[in-house]
């Protein structure tokens, strides 16, 4: 496709240029014999014209003109838009070949960064693209960086599977270290999921003590829990008699280790694998005189084994984008809702091939959004999109300032945030009460830090509310903390964190040498946090940001730096008013909310394609527009109720499909 050097003296060049224009020439009803081209494709074909047609010109022409062009191939019927716009898919062959590397060919000028960058910048915004149906692949992914990588279960993901297959909670100490995030900001991306010698020491410690904990020899003075999680690995048989032969001892682990594998695989164990287990059980037998003893051996093979620690995918022959199989989308399902591992009913249907079925598809989201476990939504998906997951556990507010702030309330925040955000799938809420609701979760030491009337040992439950000052995520105290310094609240902060993790509106860092807030108020003067930014301001390299982000934050300055309703500060009363860019005003969390609401398809769109990354494990890319899109009109269609949002993802091309390396 680009001019070549001493192409008539390079055989091997010749032959490069006849495989690519080879596959672009599918003769001339591909671009010659088009119907009139719409509106939008006709500017697709102007924009060829203005910024692709020079490199074509400049790189191409030379060799591929006219009858006797290399290749057979006459880049001259391309020389206005609307040929190369009827070229239709010929193009998307060229690109694979330039993204390979593959062209221009070795010996002959390149094209530059820009030029590739134009190219393929264009080749992106054709508008008939069919991406619904496609996934980044070997041509693309480094491109689109639409490929999933292998991962490991994360820290919740492993502590959640552990608990549900088990029946035993691990304690924070006794699990592996916490996880980075990656892609749309979530620990469940592959590329950031590394596995160290730390966690397979974590993952072997706490397999030993798992094991030993859920299988002693005995029942006797064991708790009600120990019991039922022996029962469970034993098929629910005590065995309070031994088998009478080593025959039977045998068979009865083997029938223990095909169920226990089975559910921490989550697919149907082969016999091969089976009887490697039992090799270690054998040998186990040899310094253990009972079954149960002899037993721990293999299942804590099982437990250390990379089919429980990592979300295999086996690859199928030939490679390409392929469907997962029916145990592997059971996976997947299980680890978006639950954040843990198939339970036995999603086996079954895994089993039995119906899960691939629309309709079982559904009506399974609607199970385990129902199930208690359905919480994790909030606990994994939701701490990390508000950026809650480490809430607690890092910088704290000052203990001289703020001396009610404790660990046990802390624990109650945190608490409020996950139920908030679970509960509006569980329940089939409307996606918009997370940003403006008339109620909140709550116990009774929470609803009494909020001045609401309850009994002070009351469970967590929904709490309706007189007015609209609290409900939705802005007015939680966990992020009305985290959003705040030390020892003041910070408007700054807050608005930032409205633009960010509600509306999905970028804010870009500071500039340098911006000097930090309490040194930049003029001289000798001593002014109010409102006045002292709008002094800040006034620099036009700060207005930009601070225009969209300071009015957001004031209308939560009634909320003190522990998310306290104060109406003073300092013995001053709380200006809580903002006006934004738009022209909207407002004064208090009430009128903030409801100008928030008034930009609710930001919110909605940004939301949706925070839960798609969660799900899919990585960033988003062209391929997911659709996704998206259908997301947002399926939400639409139901009243924006959020259930509807698990159903359109596990329905989804790119979350039952994967793209597969080939193995030649």
């Amino acid at each position: 496709m680009l001019r070549l050097a001493n192409r008539a003296q390079d055989p091997s060049i010749a032959l490069c240029c006849c495989v690519l224009l080879t596959l672009l020439v599918w003769g001339p009803h591909q671009y010659g014999q088009a119907e009139d081209l719409s509106p939008e494709m006709s500017r697709w074909g102007e924009r060829y014209a203005k910024d692709i047609l020079p490199i074509i010109q400049s790189r191409c022409v030379e060799c591929h003109t006219g009858a006797d062009a290399d290749g057979e191939f006459d880049l001259s019927r391309f020389a206005n838009g609307d040929s190369a716009a009827k070229a239709g898919d010929v193009w998307d062959r060229v690109a694979r070949r330039i993204r390979q590397n593959e062209m221009p060919p070795e010996g002959s000028p390149g094209l530059n960064d820009p030029q590739k960058g134009a190219f393929n910048g264009w080749l992106d915004s054709r508008p008939d693209q069919d991406l619904c149906n496609q996934l980044a692949s070997d041509e693309t992914q480094s491109w689109y960086r639409g490929h999933v990588m292998s991962r490991r279960l994360t820290r919740t993901e492993y502590r959640n599977a552990v608990r549900d297959l088990v029946g035993v909670e691990l304690r924070p100490d006794e699990l592996p270290p916490s996880d980075g995030a990656g892609g749309e900001g979530f620990d469940t991306v592959g590329d950031s999921l590394f596995t160290s010698p730390i966690h397979m020491e974590a993952y072997l410690v706490a397999a030993d003590r798992i094991i030993e904990t859920a299988l002693p020899d005995s029942v006797e003075g064991a708790t009600a829990e120990v019991v039922a999680a022996r029962d469970a690995i034993l098929l629910g048989s005590s065995i309070s008699q031994e088998p009478a032969s080593d025959g039977d001892r045998r068979e009865t682990a083997k029938r223990c280790l095909e169920q226990f594998a089975r559910r921490a695989w989550r697919r149907p164990v082969s016999g091969e694998e089976i009887e490697r287990l039992l090799t270690i059980y054998d040998a186990a037998t040899t310094r253990e005189d009972t079954l149960v003893a002899a037993l721990r051996e293999p299942l804590k093979a099982v437990l250390v084994s990379p089919h429980f620690l990592f979300v295999v995918e086996s690859e199928p022959s030939g490679g390409g984008v392929q469907r997962i199989s029916a145990h592997q989308l059971a996976t997947r399902l299980a680890l978006l809702i639950w954040s843990s591992i198939p339970d036995q009913h999603l086996l079954e249907l895994a089993d039995n091939g119906k899960l691939f079925e629309e309709a079982t598809l559904r009506q399974e989201v609607r199970r385990m959004l129902a199930d208690p476990k359905a919480v994790a939504l909030g606990e994994n998906f939701g701490l990390q999109w508000l950026g809650l997951r480490e809430f607690g556990s890092g910088t704290r507010p000052d203990a001289e300032v703020f001396p009610q702030f404790s660990d046990a309330l802390a624990a109650d925040m945190r608490e409020e945030a996950v139920l908030t955000v679970a509960n509006v799938f569980r329940e089939d809420e409307p996606l918009t009460r997370l940003v403006d609701a008339q109620y909140i979760y709550a116990n009774g030491r929470l609803a009494a830090y909020y001045g609401l009337e309850t009994e002070q040992d009351a469970d967590w439950k929904r709490v309706e509310l007189p007015d609209r000052q609290r409900g939705g995520v802005m007015t939680m105290a966990s992020v009305l903390t985290s959003s705040s310094y030390p020892r003041r609240t910070s408007p700054v902060l807050r608005g930032r964190w409205i633009l960010e993790e509600v509306l999905g509106s970028r804010v870009p860092p500071p500039p340098p040498n911006v000097p930090a807030l309490e040194e930049s108020h003029e001289e000798g003067k001593n002014l109010t946090l409102r006045e002292q930014l709008e002094v800040h301001r006034k620099k036009a390299e700060c207005a930009s940001c601070h225009n969209r982000m300071d009015p957001l934050g004031f209308g939560l300055e009634n909320f003190d730096g522990i998310g306290r309703w104060r109406e003073t500060d300092n013995g001053q009363p709380i200006d809580s008013q903002g006006k934004l860019p738009s022209g909207d005003t407002f004064s208090g969390p009430e009128q903030l909310k409801t100008v928030i609401m008034k930009r609710s398809g930001e919110f909605q769109k940004h939301f949706v394609r925070k839960l798609i990354g969660f799900a899919y494990g990585r960033k988003l890319n062209k391929f997911d527009n659709c996704v998206v899109d259908e997301c947002l009109k399926k939400l639409k269609e139901n009243d924006l109720k959020a259930a509807v949002l698990i159903e359109e993802i596990a329905l989804s091309y790119p979350f039952q499909h994967r793209y597969f390396k080939s193995d030649k």
